[in-house]
């Protein structure tokens, strides 16, 4: 059966790994050969365990001479209890015990050593797998840019060229540097950032993203940002920091450990020692040697199955592993703390302008009451040109008309109303029923689907301008997802007026929505949904704006839609989607719940097999083989099913 990875061997593993394998097959081959040949040595005792000694040293350094490194340069550090001291302590004592009994029997010292290098070198080729999951994202970083100088095209650093550079990329090359494309017409492959297969069709006067690759045509782009601002940079910063920021789980595991190692060492210490000590009071006859090794073997035995490696290291890398699968899908998480308050969310609220809807306005009505139709589009044009919300530059582009600046002035913007200023020296507003009110204007009324503009000049109600917006193709599909996926409730948030935002949540299957809100009245309206949930369900709130961002740092979690989305958005937001479909909001769920399924599955393999071995092991019952099946054994389990996050395309 191939590998879910490709191909496996040698090729695929980093020089350490390689030198630690052939360490193992070397150790093993040795401990085989002894376990072979020890009973024809022809030698009395004690001349032949001090032989066996001896030759069963020789494996046991070339596999485990590192162990004993670490656990001596932590003994040296006062960094003790850990896996290798716990270790390095086992084999030592299981060493010592075979030569106090002159039994021969060092195969059991040399094959714990040998087990966990074992499972340390599965543990590592796993780890590195996850994290080249992850380091194949890095590969979106472009290598140079080519800027054209004296009709030739020099290679320079990403970072040297300056905004509102002109740089050409080729087919193949990767778009080095966000931009505008001025000349050629190509197709961008995407799958790096937004995990979609389909080509991207791009032509001259379209925005480029960096960190695409593209495919058939040569492409001249102006840069519009620094490399450093640029959207490569951005998610090569997100996945970076990643890892720095802990969830509660991996928290726990880190307590956990340093409370549960020293115990399990004082527990083993006092099993070496104090039952020993109670039988002899108690009139033990029996040899006081045999009693010594027997409770220090059962001692050696609870350190070795005591290890807790599989916790350790399994739920960092199941938080790892579902990070790097996220990633590939085109969902940034900016840390797994956020993976595991995403997997708790029960009520999602949307922005509606360009996340629910494809933000992309167009003028579908005129209706004047002085002027023509003409006269009054152009005077919202002024009045608007100043403005970069979609509603403004729908207007602009209706218009059509090519504007001169010098015949607007006094353009003053009204957060949540409209704008007013004087066009040729009349007096202009455009804007929302509040605008109109707040100037003791009574706009008409409008029963027209869409965000309605109504128009005052020099104080007069003049007529109104009806503005919609699409609803994305898969908004639809992307709330039935989220409902199938287990959360409870859907609200939305716009500041459209109220038969506009009835109309789209009706038609999306939205449970709730609030119109005609400012920027803080939807804090304020987030804040109260936060106040009405349970303490363990949590808030996601998706938007894309610059007026999200209050709102997308205030909720429980926020998620910010689309690479192109405002940057404040990107920075406020803790999941971060590679593109515009809403689909992916509940992809970034189920990803989230698998990864945490996973967390809870290797928290409760590892220490239920781990309790039920320490007993055995503290009562007789168990011995070094039965250790290295739960040390190694669980951990190689853990690792395994950590790595499972990985997978999540078909979620």
């Amino acid at each position: 059966m191939p590998s879910p990875y490709g191909r496996v061997g040698l090729i695929n593993m980093s020089n350490k790994q390689k030198k630690l394998l052939w360490r193992i097959i070397t150790a093993a081959a040795l401990l085989i050969l002894l376990g072979l040949g020890k009973n024809l040595l022809p030698l009395a005792e004690p001349v032949r365990t001090a032989v066996l000694f001896a030759l069963y040293l020789i494996p046991y350094y070339i596999v485990g001479n590192d162990i004993l490194a670490k656990a001596w340069r932590g003994i040296r550090n006062g960094r003790v209890l850990d896996e290798s001291f716990l270790m390095a302590i086992a084999t030592v004592g299981a060493f010592a015990i075979a030569l106090l009994e002159q039994s021969g029997e060092f195969a059991e010292a040399v094959a714990v050593m040998l087990f966990f290098q074992t499972g340390e070198l599965f543990e590592s080729y796993a780890v590195g797998k996850s994290r080249k999951n992850i380091s194949q994202l890095m590969d979106i970083r472009p290598d140079y840019a080519n800027v054209e100088a004296d009709g030739i095209l020099t290679q320079v650093d990403p970072e040297e060229v300056e905004v509102g550079t002109i740089i050409t990329v080729r087919p193949g090359e990767k778009v080095p540097i966000d931009g505008v494309v001025l000349e050629g017409q190509s197709s961008l492959n995407t799958s790096a950032l937004t995990g979609e297969s389909m080509p991207r069709e791009i032509g001259a006067g379209d925005s480029v993203i960096s960190g695409c690759i593209n495919l058939t045509g040569v492409l001249k782009i102006r840069t519009t940002a620094a490399f450093g601002e640029s959207t490569v940079s951005k998610i090569l910063e997100l996945v970076e920091n990643a890892s720095s920021r802990k969830s509660k789980s991996e928290d726990f595991i880190s307590k956990f450990a340093r409370v549960y190692t020293p115990a399990v060492c004082g527990s083993a210490l006092a099993l070496a020692v104090l039952p020993p000590i109670a039988q002899l009071l108690l009139g033990y006859s029996g040899p006081v040697l045999a009693l010594v090794t027997d409770w220090l073997y059962r001692a050696l035995t609870f350190l070795v199955i005591s290890c807790p490696c599989a916790l350790v290291i399994s739920i960092p890398l199941s938080f790892f592993a579902g990070i790097g699968g996220a990633s590939n899908q085109g969902v940034l998480v900016k840390g797994s703390n956020y993976l595991e308050t995403l997997s708790q969310t029960t009520c999602v609220v949307f922005d509606k302008t360009g996340t629910l809807t494809k933000g992309v306005f167009e003028v579908t009505e005129i209706h004047n009451v002085a002027d023509t139709p003409e006269t009054l589009l152009e005077y919202a044009a002024y009045v608007e040109s100043a403005s970069s919300h979609p509603i403004a530059r729908s207007i602009l582009k209706a218009c059509g008309k090519p504007l001169e600046p010098g015949r607007v002035t006094d353009i003053q913007e009204k957060s949540g109303h409209g704008i007013t200023a004087k066009v040729d020296g009349v007096d202009v507003a455009a804007g929302n029923e509040k605008l109109m009110k707040s100037l003791g204007i009574t706009p008409e009324a409008v029963t027209a689907v869409g965000t309605v503009v109504h128009m005052a000049v020099n104080g007069v109600y003049a007529g109104y301008i009806v503005v919609s917006d699409t609803v994305k193709d898969t908004a639809k599909q992307a709330v039935a997802a989220l409902k199938k996926a287990g959360v409870k409730k859907t609200v939305m948030l716009t500041g459209d007026a109220s038969p506009v935002a009835k109309a789209v949540a009706k038609e999306l299957g939205i449970d709730e929505y609030y119109s005609e809100l400012l920027p803080g009245d939807k804090v304020a309206k987030v804040e109260e949904i936060l106040t009405a949930k349970g303490e363990k369900e949590k808030l996601a709130f998706v938007g894309d704006g610059i007026n999200d961002a209050p709102v997308l740092a205030r909720a429980d979690i926020g998620i910010a839609m689309g690479a192109m989305g405002s940057d404040a958005a990107i920075e406020a937001a803790d999941v971060v989607l590679m593109d515009d479909n809403p689909l992916k909001i509940a992809k970034a769920i189920k990803i989230s719940r698998k990864c945490l399924r996973i967390v809870k599955q290797n928290i409760w393999l590892a220490i239920g097999i781990k309790v039920i071995c320490l007993i055995l092991g503290a009562v007789g019952l168990g011995n070094m083989w039965l250790a290295i099946l739960a040390d190694v054994g669980v951990m190689i389990l853990a690792v395994l099913n950590a790595i499972r996050a990985l997978f999540v395309k078909d979620l």
